[in-house]
């Protein structure tokens, strides 16, 4: 399954992909990084690798659409066939919904619909909630509004400070996002692999 990476800043839960990936445990092949910050970490972390980065600002362009035909290019260019956003700070628009309906996954560092947006972890601390967690969701038009595809509660205790529970956030989503990105890539290849046999099936009978 041919994939592309979407990030913007450190790149942490990308290692965590790659790690999974290493491991022989996620049948994908990331195609390329995109990110729209040029001194972000993540794109060390990719060419460390070898991995194809793509860097360029929505600021170059006149509308948020020219800058999505840009990416569409790309992603057309390397016949990506999924995204995946880990830490991509930008909302999704309809050019590249259009192409990639239920094909863009998110993860989320709350329990949402709770704590949508930036800051979601430092507002869940200063809320005082006794607990929090993260969200793996579709991608659609809205911030953070998607459709659920997997959630995991996070307590917070009376001992922890916002930098630990972020933290703690944080490891939780590398342990998630790889393995909630296993089982749906494991299936879609399955179903792309069925499709095919059904599709020569029915040639032979043209």
């Amino acid at each position: 399954m041919k994939i592309a990476i979407f990030a913007s800043g450190n790149g942490s839960n990308f290692q965590a992909i790659l790690d999974v990936i290493k491991e022989k445990k996620l049948p994908i092949s990331i195609e390329f990084l995109f990110c729209d910050q040029p001194q972000a970490f993540v794109i060390k972390r990719a060419l460390k690798q070898s991995i194809l980065a793509y860097c360029f600002s929505q600021k170059s362009f006149t509308t948020k659409e020219e800058y999505e035909m840009e990416l569409l290019k790309l992603l057309k260019k390397h016949q990506v066939e999924w995204i995946i956003l880990a830490g991509y700070m930008r909302l999704i628009g309809t050019t590249l919904l259009k192409y990639y309906t239920e094909r863009i996954i998110n993860i989320h560092p709350s329990l949402l619909p709770n704590f949508k947006g930036m800051h979601a972890i430092e507002e869940a601390y200063q809320a005082g909630v006794a607990q929090t967690g993260i969200t793996i969701h579709y991608v659609d038009q809205g911030m953070d509004t998607g459709t659920i595809i997997a959630q995991e509660i996070m307590p917070i205790s009376k001992e922890d400070t916002l930098e630990s529970l972020e933290k703690k956030i944080h490891q939780l989503e590398h342990q998630l996002y790889p393995k909630v990105l296993a089982d749906i890539f494991t299936k879609a290849e399955r179903k792309k692999t069925k499709d095919a046999k059904k599709a020569s099936v029915n040639k032979c009978f043209e």
